[in-house]
């Protein structure tokens, strides 16, 4: 792996997680449709997980909490992956590209969990300055 994408790799996550946690705040809608019907309340877990992307985000970005956010990123894909599968199962009245994208991108939630991962791993905590 060379060390541009190792350098670059935090700050395109964080970016990533970022842009999606507005994308909630700011169109919300989209993301409240794909909330599995069992769970109560879209509209808080929509806005609930877009505040969890936008501190996924934060904790990516910083070197000194980037390993708890990578863990962090990492569990909050496994976590929306139900609503990615709900969305995919109501695309039936969509368009043949439409339904199709929903169903290729359930397994494409698997590199963004190793992504998250090896974000984490390769992230050490950096000694106190102090002491």
């Amino acid at each position: 792996m060379s060390s541009r994408w190792k350098r670059s790799s935090p700050w395109l996550l964080a970016g990533l997680l970022a842009g999606m946690g507005v994308a909630h705040f700011a169109a919300p809608t989209p993301f409240t449709r794909i909330v599995p019907k069992a769970l109560p309340k879209p509209e808080l877990l929509v806005a609930a997980s877009g505040a969890a992307e936008l501190a996924c985000a934060a904790l990516v970005a910083h070197p000194r909490t980037r390993r708890v956010g990578g863990w962090a990123s990492a569990a909050l894909f496994l976590a929306v992956f139900p609503a990615n599968v709900q969305m995919a199962l109501d695309s039936g009245r969509g368009s043949s590209a439409y339904r199709a994208a929903t169903w290729a991108r359930l397994p494409l939630q698997a590199p963004l969990i190793w992504w998250a991962a090896a974000v984490a791993r390769r992230s050490r905590p950096e000694p106190d300055a102090i002491g």
